[in-house]
């Protein structure tokens, strides 16, 4: 296999990645707009911190623990811009 080769199956593989972030923000956005009509906090360190654990412990490799928990504290700071971002437009969930 050559290095273009392995390049496009990262470029395939980096095409799966942005449309799996962008259905994460879509969700996220309308778990924003519950956290709104329940007039509950847009920030949950609580489950964030869940989240991150439970994708360190799944993680199986070769991406160490701080990278895991850098990449998904990017996610998870990111899925709360997009949430308040659509709060204040009042826009609703793709």
């Amino acid at each position: 296999m050559t290095i273009e080769d392995r390049r496009s199956e990262i470029d395939a593989i980096d095409d799966e990645l942005l449309g799996l972030l962008n259905k994460r923000a879509s969700l996220a956005v309308k778990v924003g707009q519950s956290k709104q009509l329940t007039g509950v906090a847009l920030c949950d360190p609580t489950r964030e911190q869940e989240v991150i654990e439970r994708a360190r412990k799944a993680n199986p490799g070769p991406l160490d623990e701080q990278a895991i928990v850098e990449l998904f504290g990017c996610i998870i700071r990111e899925s709360r811009r997009i949430e308040a971002c659509a709060m204040e437009r009042g826009q609703p969930g793709s």
